[in-house]
């Protein structure tokens, strides 16, 4: 899918109709957004900007690391994009990354994503405001503080669903409920690595003229810069309070274990007793007291009623019970 925006007379950010022709001159000073583009539409845009396919295509690998490329006046700078899914399997949101690509040659300027994420949504829909398509730089710090931003916003949802889960788990430790924690792990594992690479492709923007700055771009980069820093220094304290919750569940649930076996060895044992007993009245050895005995069953009964009683007892008061 691509779509071209720009700047309309009263410099809103709009849309292009889908019917509209495309040629080089057109696309000069505009944001054209590739989503999950295929070999045709690559090699369309390839053929108006001039920008390299390898650079195109670079997004569309999940597995593609946080970097920048400079080949002459062509620059990519890529970035992790926070991501959030419905699980079809179990009822709650995982979270994920994608790359986003940001490519600037001579007055061209395209991002590249695998699918549609909500940075670039916020942009399209009016949420981010000073938007300028025809600043390239600008729009590029812009997009980065928009993700930087993101990445706190997902975590502290992130956070809210621990809490929710961890509420479950004290009342019922149900296995949806371990699933999902463990997802959330996961999903900051995987947050944590990203914020640390797109911190280290700011610091190079920042301090390296990879693209033309003014000061009011500055402002906006240092500020991504505080906003990431930020976002994985809150990553860090959510991933130990998620591990050392996780651990503490972890113990509950061995010790758990631990009392069920105790009382299991613990029945097994009281049992036992009367299965002795009555083994050894079974064997029809001759001499056994009351054997011939008319009440010999009952006080065969009521012996064994009575240690199956004193082992309990005594079981109980060493707290295998």
């Amino acid at each position: 899918m691509i779509d071209i925006l720009y700047n309309d007379p009263n410099k809103n950010l709009c849309i292009c109709p889908e019917e509209q022709e495309l040629t080089s001159e057109f696309l000069v000073n505009k944001w054209i957004n590739l989503v999950n583009p295929d070999d045709r539409e690559v090699d369309k845009i390839t053929s108006l900007t001039g920008i390299p396919e390898e650079y195109l295509k670079a997004a569309l690998d999940e597995e593609e690391r946080a970097r920048i490329d400079k080949d002459d006046n062509c620059v990519m700078v890529l970035m992790d994009v926070p991501i959030i899914e419905e699980d079809p399997e179990n009822d709650y949101y995982t979270y994920g990354t994608l790359p986003l690509s940001i490519i600037h040659k001579d007055n061209y300027l395209v991002t590249v994503c695998l699918r549609e994420n909500s940075v670039v949504n916020d942009f399209k829909v009016g949420r981010v405001k000073n938007v300028e398509t025809f600043k390239s730089t600008r729009l590029t710090f812009q997009l980065l503080y928009a993700v930087s931003t993101k990445f706190l916003y997902y975590l502290r949802l992130i956070n809210k669903a621990s809490q929710r889960v961890q509420s479950t788990l004290e009342k019922n430790m149900k296995n949806n409920a371990i699933l999902e924690m463990l997802d959330l792990q996961k999903s900051l594992v995987y947050f944590s690595t990203s914020i640390s690479a797109n911190d280290a492709v700011i610091e190079k923007l920042n301090k390296q003229n990879y693209l033309k700055k003014y000061e009011e771009d500055q402002d906006v980069i240092d500020d991504a810069s505080i906003e990431n820093k930020q976002a994985a220094e809150m990553c860090s304290i959510y991933r130990e309070i998620m591990n050392g919750t996780m651990e503490a569940y972890g113990t509950i649930i061995s010790n758990n274990v631990n009392d069920i076996m105790k009382f299991l060895t613990a029945l097994t044992l009281v049992i036992s007793v009367p299965t002795l007993i009555a083994s050894l009245f079974g064997m029809n050895l001759g001499g056994i007291p009351g054997l011939n005995s008319p009440w010999g069953f009952g006080v065969v009964c009521a012996i064994s009623l009575f240690l199956a009683v004193v082992a309990g007892v005594f079981l109980a008061k060493k707290k295998m019970f």
